[in-house]
């Protein structure tokens, strides 16, 4: 019987191998949902590694399965093994093999990291005079403007600050603060990262977005929502004892809801907090003091007169 050459069992193993791990590289419903526009960038790029993942698992462990079979010892063989010094085409094969990967993915990793705007930080400073968050410097470490958004400034400009152990988002133009980062889908927007205390880092899976919050080093992070909906935001960071805890949510709305939500919170914080602030009530008479309230109480002057005149 003629025995069959080795180059087409190894054509036969990558018909097989081939097929498997790219299904495997692009059904594995491992990364959850990808709601911005640099989620299919990352996506791409993990599905490419897990196929050369799985075919790498295929071969190796098929080759050890493979030769615990055929070459396992016989019964009765007490011989010595096959001596064998080495092969130097094989090792230039499986150094040269990974060689070759871990190139193309290296040139692969840094065209997604451009497309994402990892080289477009600091092209457009953020200026405030009046800011609560205290963030005038331009930020150089973080992810920016992208090829498509180039010298154009973001349709909205948040400043997130992290602290132990709680987010804290301001909108400068705007002035309304809170305690959740609310953006409308389709919008290119940049948040401003700083922190007081620690490290802390602003982590949204479903944007596959990640960037650090450093004391004193301001970062930037400016991404485009695809999907309306709530997703979670995650410090991802080891920040303290109740780093755990330290979640909040980005609420990504269809443009007239994003509208509304601004002017609600708008009035809400440009009412007039007469009545809120504490007053010093040690001159005031019970009548003076309590006049503010007469409507409320359905009671004219002249009944709370007498009432106060009665005690």
């Amino acid at each position: 019987m003629q025995k069959v050459p080795v180059s087409l069992w190894t054509l036969l193993a990558g018909m097989i191998i081939a097929p498997i791990s790219i299904w495997v590289g692009q059904n594995h419903h491992l990364l959850p949902e990808a709601a911005s526009q640099q989620a299919p960038l990352v996506d791409g790029f993990f599905n490419i590694m897990l196929t050369i993942a799985t075919a790498l698992f295929l071969v190796v462990e098929g080759t050890i399965i493979i030769f615990l079979i055929v070459y396992r010892r016989r019964k009765g063989d007490i011989t010595d093994g096959v001596l064998i010094e080495g092969n130097l085409s094989l090792e230039i094969f499986w150094t040269a093999i990974p060689t070759v990967i871990v190139i193309v993915l290296g040139i692969y990793s840094v065209d997604v990291y451009n497309q994402m705007g990892g080289f477009g930080v600091g092209s457009h400073p953020h200026h405030q005079s009046a800011n609560i968050m205290n963030i005038s410097q331009t930020a150089n470490i973080g992810i920016g403007e992208n090829p498509q958004t180039k010298n154009k400034p973001a349709d909205l400009v948040v400043d997130v600050k992290g602290i132990q152990f709680a987010w804290l988002f301001n909108y400068p133009v705007s002035g309304i603060s809170a305690g959740e980062l609310h953006v409308p889908v389709g919008a290119d927007v940049q948040l401003n990262l700083s922190a007081d205390d620690v490290i802390h880092s602003f982590w949204v899976p479903q944007f596959r977005l990640k960037q650090d919050a450093i004391p004193g080093v301001p970062t930037q992070l400016r991404f485009t929502a695809t999907k309306p909906g709530t997703y979670p935001v995650v410090c991802a960071e080891l920040c303290g004892g109740y780093h755990g805890s330290m979640r909040t949510q980005v609420i990504v709305h269809e443009q007239q809801d994003f509208d509304a939500w601004m002017n609600e919170n708008q009035i809400a914080d440009n009412q007039e907090m007469n009545h809120a602030v504490a007053m010093n009530s040690e001159h005031l008479s019970p009548s003076e003091f309590l006049a503010p309230y007469t409507d409320n109480l359905d009671v004219n002057p002249a009944t709370l007169k007498s009432l106060v005149m009665s005690h």
